[in-house]
């Protein structure tokens, strides 16, 4: 006989455990906690259990806890794993804020075996589709090079995301990027060590996004990120962390430095008026393609673009050690003037006789003449 799924019931009462143990028995094996701290220490080391049975009022960890430690952890089984809570007198609100922490379902005390195990049945075949869909997912697009998904599958991962952001009114941006030049690099070095250097990017871009962003193949050269609950605001303060990143890097390649830059379009739901993921998709491809037009190493997120953003002496720093003066020649003013003190304070202590006044009067002059 195939062995029977393994379901986890909680409750500071032996007989409410008892009563719900005869209603699942039959159908599911049962193990059974008295309270959340030790139904959270089970649910960390029985990888078996398939979903959660709890009450809501217990001792040590009530069942509001207990969610929020299954929903948070960092164990994915846990974060998908069915979990149905017991309701006794709750009020509304009460199960709103279960539904916003992500119950599963609610079977209020008393209910019948042929209501219980219909909504355990209904969850426990949801959850194994969902696996299946997921194995299946990653078995097909899945890169076996670089590991990234494929476009197709970034689709569907917008398309999650647009229903979530329907449901709960949050945004959702996606932000297309590529590397500016790509069709040269591979005449250069040659389309192999083009997709090693591809590689090399999409991994530290990989380790500065979230758990819950998506990251994956757009084009020759060009990946995407979508960012479920994510405005365009904080996902273009992203993008432009990754723009700087690549600007500063210094690649070596057969002996030679390469100097790397990418272009970025952004696009999001409610900002653009879209109707599917395809179309937001496209949306930020073109804006990608637009930055480039423009002359490469920019963000473009739609409407008026933004005023230069200051950089930060580091920065500069980095630029130039990079030889690359260009970006640093608009912010000049800006950060002389925050070097000015510095400059004094040397010119004093060295006895240099630096001009400073005159370097003042020309800073000040530029500045007029940009007015």
């Amino acid at each position: 006989m195939a062995e029977l799924p393994r379901i986890l019931v909680v409750d500071d009462s032996r007989v409410v455990r008892i009563s719900l143990i005869q209603h699942l028995k039959g159908s599911y094996e049962v193990r059974e906690e008295g309270d959340g701290d030790a139904a959270w220490q089970t649910l960390v080391l029985d990888h078996s259990i398939r979903a959660v049975i709890s009450d809501l009022q217990m001792p040590k960890l009530n069942g509001y806890e207990l969610l929020e430690r299954v929903r948070t952890s960092k164990l994915r089984r846990l974060q998908q794993l069915p979990f149905i809570l017991v309701s006794g007198e709750e009020t509304e609100e009460e199960r709103v804020k279960a539904r916003a922490m992500g119950v599963s379902d609610f079977v209020t005390k008393g209910a019948g075996t042929a209501e219980i195990l219909t909504r355990l049945n209904n969850l426990l075949a949801l959850s194994n589709a969902q696996e299946s869909l997921d194995a299946g997912r990653e078995a097909m697009v899945q890169d076996p090079v670089s590991g990234l998904f494929s476009r197709k599958f970034l689709e569907l991962q917008v398309a999650q995301a647009l229903s979530h952001s329907a449901r709960h009114g949050v945004d959702t941006s996606v932000m297309v990027l590529g590397f500016d030049g790509f069709d040269a690099m591979c005449e250069r070095f040659g389309p192999k060590v083009a997709e090693e250097i591809g590689n090399r990017f999409a991994k530290m871009l990989a380790g500065k996004m979230r758990q819950e962003d998506s990251l994956g193949h757009y084009g020759a050269g060009q990946y995407a990120v979508v960012s479920p609950g994510t405005a365009l605001a904080f996902c273009a303060t992203f993008a432009e962390r990754v723009r700087e990143a690549v600007e500063v890097a210094r690649l070596s390649l057969k002996g030679q430095t390469v100097a790397l830059t990418v272009s970025i379009g952004l696009a999001s739901v409610v900002t653009d008026q879209v109707n599917s993921a395809g179309a937001l998709l496209d949306s930020a491809g073109r804006r990608m393609q637009e930055a480039m037009r423009a002359g490469g190493n920019r963000t473009e997120s739609g409407g008026i673009s933004p005023a230069t953003r200051p950089i930060s002496i580091g920065h500069a720093l980095e630029l130039l050690a990079a030889n690359r003066p260009e970006p640093v020649k608009p912010h000049l003013d800006a950060l002389a003037r925050q070097l000015l003190p510095l400059i004094g304070l040397i010119n004093q202590e060295l006895g240099l006789a630096l001009p400073m006044a005159e370097i003042e009067r020309r800073l000040s002059e530029r500045n007029s003449a940009k007015k």
